[in-house]
């Protein structure tokens, strides 16, 4: 029985989570993530028989009480009163009350603003946008999370060092986790990505055991 624990890179998940299969409700989108780990562990490309250790599930809890200007409303936002936040507020309680999953939280950094998103930034610059026709939905809320990757190596580190499993699949596609893969590695544990499909970087590939992403993008 192969002993696996399952990491996740919140932020990461949610963005290319949106990007395959739509925006949904925080209910909706709980059980999707843990549909999408369960599918790890019922995997029938490989031929460990596997067992679950935990789910670690790593982000940031939106920021409150703060009011962040917004350049085209040219208005303060009440970042607390926003559905952004209440929704951010209810996926976290939903995965919280989840059985074999762990949440390790970071922290927003203050210096938050609304800028463009990148495709709109192109279709100005290609002449295809105009500023008079910019929306609200055409600006995206930034600001970087903090402690969140220091949590996802410690705890490879931890998990590797006190063999307390014997795989770890890491849903991310950060070039960032390198050392902490070669770490792992180094201590007998089988390291696999999935990057949902997304391009990784070559240097990824040379540090992990196996890559495997699950559930296509619905046509």
């Amino acid at each position: 029985m192969t002993r696996t624990a399952i990491l996740v890179d919140g932020g990461f998940y949610r963005k290319r989570a949106t990007h395959l299969w739509g925006a949904k409700s925080a209910e909706g989108r709980a059980k999707e993530l843990h549909s999408y780990c369960m599918a790890h562990m019922n995997d029938k490309d490989g031929s460990e028989n596997r067992q679950l250790y935990r789910i670690f599930y790593y982000d940031c809890a939106p920021i409150g009480r703060k009011s962040v200007f917004h350049p085209l409303t040219k208005k303060n936002v009440d970042l607390d009163k926003s559905d952004t936040y209440t929704w951010s507020l209810a996926f976290l309680a939903e995965l919280k009350k989840r059985r074999k999953f762990a949440l390790r939280l970071g922290e927003m950094s203050n210096q938050a603003y609304y800028n463009l998103r990148p495709e709109i930034t192109r279709q100005i610059v290609m002449g295809k946008k105009k500023l008079e026709t910019l929306t609200e939905n055409d600006f995206q809320f930034i600001a970087q999370q903090k402690g969140v990757d220091m949590r996802i190596g410690i705890d490879i580190a931890s998990l590797a060092y006190k063999k307390q499993i014997d795989q770890i699949i890491l849903i991310s596609g950060d070039s960032d986790f390198v050392p902490a893969a070669k770490l792992a590695r180094r201590e007998g544990i089988d390291f696999i990505l999935d990057p949902m499909w997304a391009d990784i970087k070559d240097d990824l590939f040379e540090h992990i055991d196996g890559l495997k992403s699950q559930w296509k993008k619905k046509k």
